[in-house]
């Protein structure tokens, strides 16, 4: 049995290796069978109108609930290429910012078509729902998803422009303890909000720091991610002279809305900006008093 397997799979190999030297770069028609390998291409699709094409996707998909019920061909471990090849899809939309490369060559060289999202900044959100709406045949729906997406965008830049800074730090993740600096996603974020990261200026964009440095830092607010090793991985009650434990100014915020590029992360922009109100509320009442 295994020898009918192997030898079915080098049959299936064989057939793309040789479409691949004709293969072409963009897709002709709209779209019908889609791999989806991140779970914010997958969102993006829904949205759009387009989440009845996708054939298989990865494992961390599971927005909206739809998502949990299409079959899975791997994760950040790796993709399994023999599963992908048996689906035969006319489009696979990656993500070079969580998929092996190799793998991604490797499908490339198969013949495949492949499309890369992966949103750099917020603004390029905008501009992968308008590219999945041209290659899926759902441009109406995409090119309104977009313009509606940047004038909710300009609008809280807007919003929170004039406001006080608040000194924040984001615990990306507690053991070992990191957090976000400029040119990183959350960063553009915290800018929106007109929140003050205290690790701005830090060498690179994802860097681990000590409790030590963020003592001496004296953030308003600390933001953690609602995942239960983040919370319980370091606990800042004794900390005293931190002004967030001081002021109780530590959130825990849904990292869905907060990690992922897609129109979620309007509601995760929101959800931290009003964190941060509610600080500036909190130092003004006791500024008064």
């Amino acid at each position: 049995m295994r020898l009918l397997s192997a030898l079915s799979l080098l049959l299936l190999l064989s057939s793309h290796w040789a479409a691949a030297s004709t293969a072409k770069p963009l897709v002709k028609q709209p779209a019908k069978r889609i791999v989806a390998l991140s779970p914010h291409a997958v969102e993006m699709l829904f949205a759009i109108g387009a989440g009845d094409t996708i054939i298989a996707t990865s494992d961390s998909a599971d927005f909206p609930e739809e998502a949990k019920v299409i079959p899975r061909v791997g994760g950040f471990y790796g993709i399994q290429i023999e599963k992908i090849i048996e689906l035969n899809p006319d489009l696979i939309v990656t993500w070079k910012g969580g998929n092996n490369v190799e793998t991604l060559d490797r499908l490339t060289s198969l013949g495949f078509t492949l499309v890369n999202s992966d949103p750099k900044t917020l603004a390029d959100v905008a501009r992968d729902l308008e590219r999945l709406g041209q290659l899926t045949g759902h441009e109406a729906q995409a090119n309104k998803l977009a313009k509606n997406y940047r004038q909710q965008l300009s609008l809280l830049r807007q919003e929170n422009a004039a406001k006080a800074d608040v000194k924040v730090f984001y615990q990306l993740w507690s053991t070992p303890l990191m957090t976000v600096a400029k040119n990183s996603w959350i960063q553009q974020i915290i800018d929106v909000c007109h929140g003050q990261n205290i690790f701005y200026a830090a060498e690179n964009e994802y860097p681990q720091v000590s409790v030590e440095s963020v003592l001496l830092k004296a953030p308003d607010v600390i933001l953690q991610s609602q995942d239960e090793g983040n919370i319980i991985g370091i606990d800042w009650s004794p900390w005293h002279e931190i002004p967030a434990v001081i002021n109780k100014h530590i959130y825990q915020l849904d990292a869905d809305l907060l990690h992922r590029p897609s129109l979620r992360t309007l509601l995760g922009i929101k959800t931290l900006c009003d964190v941060l109100d509610d600080a500036r509320s909190t130092e003004s009442t006791s500024v008064v008093n």
